[in-house]
């Protein structure tokens, strides 16, 4: 769950519950029902969201985050039930509520931090509420169509396996994708993004997607889980990174903030390269899980640009490679069980 640029503002941001310097909010809700939207439009800004814009507040570069999951996680069940028992429409549905939920959850945090006025001076590329690109209900009904679709897949693998506590699995995801940076009090403020990024698009995700098949979990779920969860937490720790002064300035207290530059080039190098201890772990009794060593390829120097940068341009590279990082990790980590 990619989080946006909040930014340091210069005054008071219209409806947004934030005053500049304070680090405080007035306590106003995130629903359009209950706070005053800023008064940024596309007639606003002068120029209406083109589907270019559109396309790029879905945020698909983070969008193996939502992929490798699902292919762990189909992975280590063809492993536990054999290639004859692949259940690739129960894939292909888990596959649907990764995607959306991903999608859902980047026009949420787009929407959000759009009303709070975190995006008023962003160091990224516009965002489309806090850009004036697109009016702040139309994001956010997008936000809750992807949801919706997320919900209605999820549904049918309810049906499909007969689990119907899956129903609460499904619930505790939409809702923790919501308050990211929805809500009153979002989790993603006050350190805790990392957290459940590991365990919703880690965890989650990959037990999920073996259960839904085989109605049952194993090792390679466990720890693939673990793995790609990592190499999420790595992800948004980069992002973080990059953002590390707006969001002081603005008092949202990401981990990075907290814990500090230095720190948090630490950080990330550890949730980026320990996925590859289980992967070599892996490599013990599936040989072919050695070529998920070709990651590094990725890895090294994405953790090598972190450590040494001092832009946010060599930041954003580094995102670009982990992100890719984590699909080519899923991917072949994947094929090793499999084959």
């Amino acid at each position: 769950m990619q989080r946006l640029n909040p930014s340091a503002s210069t005054g008071a941001q219209p409806g947004s519950g934030r005053t500049a310097g304070s680090g405080k909010t007035t306590g106003k809700s995130g629903n359009p029902a209950k706070r005053n939207a800023p008064r940024t439009s596309g007639a606003a800004a002068g120029r209406p969201a083109t589907a270019g814009d559109w396309v790029s507040g879905a945020r698909l570069r983070t969008l193996p985050l939502a992929i490798a999951p699902v292919a762990l996680g189909t992975g280590a069940a063809i492993v536990a039930s054999g290639p004859g028992t692949y259940h690739w429409v129960r894939a292909l549905l888990a596959l649907m509520v990764a995607l959306s939920l991903q999608i859902g959850v980047n026009y949420a945090n787009d929407y959000s931090d759009g009303i709070r006025g975190t995006d008023a001076n962003r160091i990224g590329p516009a965002r489309l509420t806090g850009g004036g690109a697109a009016r702040p209900r139309a994001v956010l009904t997008v936000a809750l169509a992807f949801f919706a679709l997320a919900a209605l897949a999820g549904l049918t693998l309810v049906v499909l396996t007969g689990q119907w506590w899956l129903l609460l699995v499904g619930a505790a995801a939409i809702v923790a994708a919501w308050f990211y940076t929805g809500g009153r009090r979002p989790y993603g403020y006050f350190g805790l993004g990392e957290l459940f990024v590991f365990v919703f698009f880690g965890l989650v995700a990959t037990l999920g997607t073996t259960f839904v098949q085989v109605s049952t979990v194993n090792t390679e779920s466990w720890l693939s889980g673990v793995g790609i969860g990592l190499i999420a937490c790595a992800v948004l720790m980069v992002n973080n990174l990059r953002d590390l002064e707006p969001d002081r300035a603005s008092g949202k207290r990401t981990l990075a903030v907290l814990i500090g530059g230095t720190a948090s080039r630490v950080v990330f190098c550890v949730f980026l390269l320990v996925p590859f201890l289980i992967a070599g772990f892996f490599g013990l009794f599936y040989p072919l899980a050695w070529f998920t060593f070709f990651v590094l390829f990725l890895a090294v120097p994405a953790g090598l640009i972190v450590v040494t940068a001092t832009t946010s341009k060599e930041l954003v590279l580094a995102l670009k490679l982990t992100s890719l990082a984590a699909l080519a990790y899923g991917v072949l980590l994947a094929l090793a069980f499999a084959l």
